[in-house]
């Protein structure tokens, strides 16, 4: 029998501390895959900005989520991280989003708990609802997944806001409510991403996202610390949109893009991508099937 998507993420982090891009695209999806990475992301962040150019205020929709999630999951093979925000609403809310993101096949659905309207992680200005309103909400996701394997990620962003004091015990009435694993958002340094993992057991998500408020910290030095984890959210998109932006003023300043043709993804490597051999000999196969009739 065929593990299931959460089962899948459960085995792997069971076998050692992973990296954990995250996917703007199907194609970006397809390519993290090629390159050997064992899981992907789908951050709340970057859908709102890479697909609608809008600000992480959760201004996306649970049908813009999903179908995002449908795109990626369908492109490969590797168990998906989806970033849920807040769960667009309360319990009954929360339900209706666990039961649309399972059925789209996800590994792993990431709820937080900020309250509306929310805002970036690493940035000032958030506010947290209380702790049992956010356990009301796991005990909602629990009861609404129909696999138990799909796992559930109780994000507590109080570092921030109030002390990572408070951090660490919402993070243990989250488990306590049926969170699986943790993710502590903006830890400010290393000695606070130890103390966190000295207290809390459970799987861990340590968030290496760029320009925030946490240090950069290596695969290792995570995975000495004990996080499951090591995600890297938006990383692709930055990279990929400074390199658009470079490329812009090229073509402007040059008139022609002949300079930059070898910082491009050929078209064979983008046809080997999209396994476009295998279309034409299925589409071939379907014409003789007719000729042959």
């Amino acid at each position: 029998m065929t593990s299931s998507p959460g089962r899948l993420l459960r085995d792997t982090i069971a076998e050692g501390t992973i990296q954990v891009p995250g996917a703007t695209s199907a194609l970006v999806a397809r390519l993290i895959e090629q390159a050997g990475y064992e899981a992907m992301y789908l951050s709340g962040a970057s859908l709102s900005s890479n697909v609608l150019a809008l600000p992480d205020v959760g201004l996306f929709t649970l049908t813009e989520l999903v179908q995002q999630a449908a795109y990626l999951t369908r492109s490969n093979n590797l168990p998906l991280i989806v970033d849920a925000d807040t769960g667009f609403g309360e319990a009954l809310n929360v339900e209706r989003t666990v039961i649309e993101l399972e059925a789209a096949g996800v590994a792993a659905i990431q709820l937080e708990d900020q309250q509306l309207p929310k805002r970036c992680g690493h940035l000032g200005g958030k506010s947290l609802v209380e702790p049992a309103a956010f356990c009301a909400k796991l005990r909602a996701a629990a009861t609404a997944r129909i696999n138990p394997d799909l796992v559930l990620i109780g994000r507590t962003d109080a570092r921030g806001v109030t002390s990572l004091d408070d951090a660490i015990d919402r993070a243990k009435q989250y488990l306590k409510a049926g969170a699986d694993w943790i993710f502590p958002e903006a830890l400010a340094s290393k000695e606070e991403f130890e103390r966190f993992a000295s207290e809390i057991k459970a799987p861990l998500i340590a968030n290496m996202t760029e320009f925030g408020k946490s240090p950069l910290l290596t695969l290792d030095e995570l995975s000495d610390l004990g996080y499951a984890v090591v995600l890297y959210p938006v990383t692709l998109q930055r990279v990929a949109m400074k390199a658009i932006e470079a490329s812009l003023a090229v073509i402007a300043a040059e008139g022609t893009q002949e300079g930059i043709l070898d910082l491009m993804q050929t078209r064979e490597e983008l046809y080997d991508l999209l396994d476009y051999a295998v279309y034409e000999e299925r589409d071939k196969a379907n014409a003789q099937g007719e000729r042959g009739e």
